[in-house]
């Protein structure tokens, strides 16, 4: 019997963070944006809230949940703003998770411990200026010498870069092997001599995530900080990735159910032609179009969440959720600004900045491209 309602436990869960979303969040997202500056304080709130260890064990300082309250979490924290949540999706998906499944025991107590418990914040260095969507053309490198690992190389794009505390980053250990074979994973820290980390990028959206350039020069590691094994990089970076792309897919659904409701509660109060603008059936059609699409894109990804909770397979599952979700998104900000008229144009209403948002989640973690490479890579078309 297939369940499509959340149980008690989630639905408590879910109103949780909804509640610290309304409360915490929302109020200083659009100060977060002008200033394109995450607030610490609210970070290290959340922390304390246990938010940023959702599904890891106990064992490990995490709160003991599972895949589908993180999504829970993800798409609360992105209806009140996208930057906490992609803030959120890397630090748990993409670090954390990854230090989870391929440590040893020895890195988890040491690395995965402090991200679970809330002590420090994870950051995941992949893309570099030539190597986007085609992993493979990376140039980063790490030489060994002796117990230590040389790296040196640069990394773009790295969200949560500027106030991390944990690097995950992927470099080449033998250059005469493809990247899919020579590439391997580092957890280095942040006070590593060697380290730079730019200023950030000036973005369209998600303006007040961390998001700089990387510079690695004769940066050393122990050999203990290599994750996975050499030439494993490669695989370990995809498999982050697929379990990144179901965070942002609940952030994508976050964001488009987040402009939607601003967008309902606006035509509820906006008077045109002497009457409001919810009352004229084109206004409520459209509306329910879209709350159909949202509802679509929230059950694919809550179906790739609970997969990978049952250990099943999920890459084909999360990609397609991702694929929805970020379409959805970005026709969903871009209809609920036309609701508004002018002042969805104007930068006083959400809506804006969040139209503005949604087109990342078209781009990161793999962009739409590439998730239909995954799908149709799935139905054994050749």
């Amino acid at each position: 019997m297939i369940d499509f309602n959340l149980d008690s436990e989630h639905l408590e869960l879910r109103d949780m963070y909804r509640k610290f979303a309304e409360e915490r969040v929302k109020p200083l997202a659009h100060e977060m944006d002008e200033a394109e500056k995450m607030n610490m304080d609210l970070i290290k709130e959340m922390q304390q809230c246990g938010f940023f260890g959702i599904p890891f064990p106990e064992e490990y300082g995490g709160a003991g949940g599972d895949v589908l309250s993180y999504v829970l979490c993800m798409e609360e924290m992105s209806k009140a703003d996208a930057s906490t949540g992609v803030t959120l999706s890397v630090h748990t998906s993409l670090c954390a998770s990854t230090i989870q499944e391929f440590g040893t025991e020895e890195q988890k107590q040491k690395w995965l411990r402090p991200l679970a418990d809330g002590s420090k914040i994870g950051c995941f260095g992949l893309t570099e200026p030539g190597a986007g969507s085609d992993v493979a053309g990376a140039r980063t490198t790490a030489v060994k010498e002796g117990d230590e690992y040389v790296i040196n190389g640069e990394k773009i794009f790295t969200t949560n870069s500027g106030f991390a505390d944990t690097f995950l980053v992927f470099a080449l250990t033998d250059k005469s092997l493809p990247a899919h074979k020579g590439m391997s994973a580092f957890l280095v820290d942040r006070n590593t001599p060697g380290i730079t980390v730019t200023a950030d990028i000036p973005r369209m959206g998600i303006r007040a995530a961390s998001n700089a350039a990387v510079v690695y020069e004769n940066v050393r590691v122990p050999a203990e900080n290599l994750l996975g094994g050499e030439g494993k990089g490669f695989k370990i970076a995809m498999k982050a990735l697929d379990g990144g792309r179901i965070g942002i897919a609940a952030q994508a659904v976050g964001i488009a159910q987040g402009a939607l409701n601003e967008a309902i509660k606006y035509d509820k109060e906006r008077v045109q032609f002497g009457k409001t603008i919810a009352s004229f059936q084109n206004t409520q059609f459209k509306m329910a179009d879209l709350q159909t699409k949202i509802d679509a894109a929230r059950l694919l990804t809550w179906r790739a969440a609970v997969a990978k909770d049952k250990g099943e397979p999920y890459n084909v599952y999360a990609a397609m959720a991702k694929l929805m979700a970020s379409d959805v998104a970005n026709q969903v900000t871009r209809d609920c600004v036309q609701f508004l008229g002018g002042y969805g144009f104007a930068r006083e209403y959400s809506v804006e900045r969040m139209m503005r948002d949604a087109k990342i989640t078209e781009i990161y973690e793999g962009t739409s491209e590439v998730m239909k490479m995954v799908i149709s890579g799935s139905l054994n078309l050749k």
